[in-house]
């Protein structure tokens, strides 16, 4: 899955790793990003609209859900593009949400070890995701996870989708929408480029937000 993550690259490394002309915009680094907090997305907001940077709420409920309708966080590759409650926003309303980083807890003597994984050479990670419009009228967004791969798989059976350099421009073109088409065109990077270090359990309280969250830690 994909919990917690963390995005401290600022603007300028994100649209030269990106590769596409956006706005600039001033970005505050964060270490601890948590579910229903709102997030940097890149999305076109409408099919025609140009491509921007903006905040969306990590939180997927479309318009048309009824009011007790689930507000996941994330959304299985297995399932986004054929369940009702997916499948128009992955054909239509796609995203990249970046990240330096994610978070897992591996179950150790009882307790749950948090580590951080990221790329070996420190780059920013593009997160696959899709939006909705929310009931609010406000965008909310789930982060698509696939099965763990490389070392990831140490910690937990899922990992974010993350895609490589080559796959981002056709992930958000909307004019894309069947999935074949799709699955054919966009791929996730290698899973050799994945590392991975135990961290503090200072990071199990989303308010905890500082550079120190990132560091290896030996204990508990």
């Amino acid at each position: 899955m994909c919990g917690r993550f963390a995005l401290y690259s600022p603007y300028p490394k994100l649209s030269q790793a990106l590769r596409l002309l956006l706005e600039p915009r001033e970005l505050t680094p964060r270490y601890n990003v948590a579910p229903g907090t709102w997030i940097t997305a890149v999305r076109h907001p409408s099919d025609d609209a140009p491509l921007v940077m903006d905040e969306v709420w990590w939180g997927y409920r479309p318009r048309w859900a009824k009011e007790k309708a689930p507000e996941p966080i994330n959304a299985t590759v297995e399932k986004v593009a054929t369940s009702n409650y997916f499948r128009g926003a992955f054909a239509h309303h796609r995203c990249l949400v970046p990240a330096d980083g994610w978070y897992e807890w591996l179950p150790v003597d009882g307790k749950k070890q948090p580590h951080f994984l990221c790329r070996e050479d420190r780059e920013p990670i593009w997160l696959a995701g899709i939006w909705s419009e929310r009931p609010d009228g406000k965008p909310g967004c789930a982060i698509l996870t696939e099965p763990a791969r490389g070392v990831a798989k140490e910690i937990h059976d899922r990992m974010p989708l993350a895609l490589d350099a080559e796959s981002l421009e056709p992930w958000l073109d909307t004019h894309l929408t069947d999935r074949e088409t799709i699955r054919h065109v966009v791929h996730h990077f290698s899973a050799d480029l994945i590392t991975h270090w135990q961290v503090s359990t200072r990071l199990n309280k989303p308010t905890h937000d500082s550079p120190v969250l990132i560091q290896q830690a030996d204990v508990f």
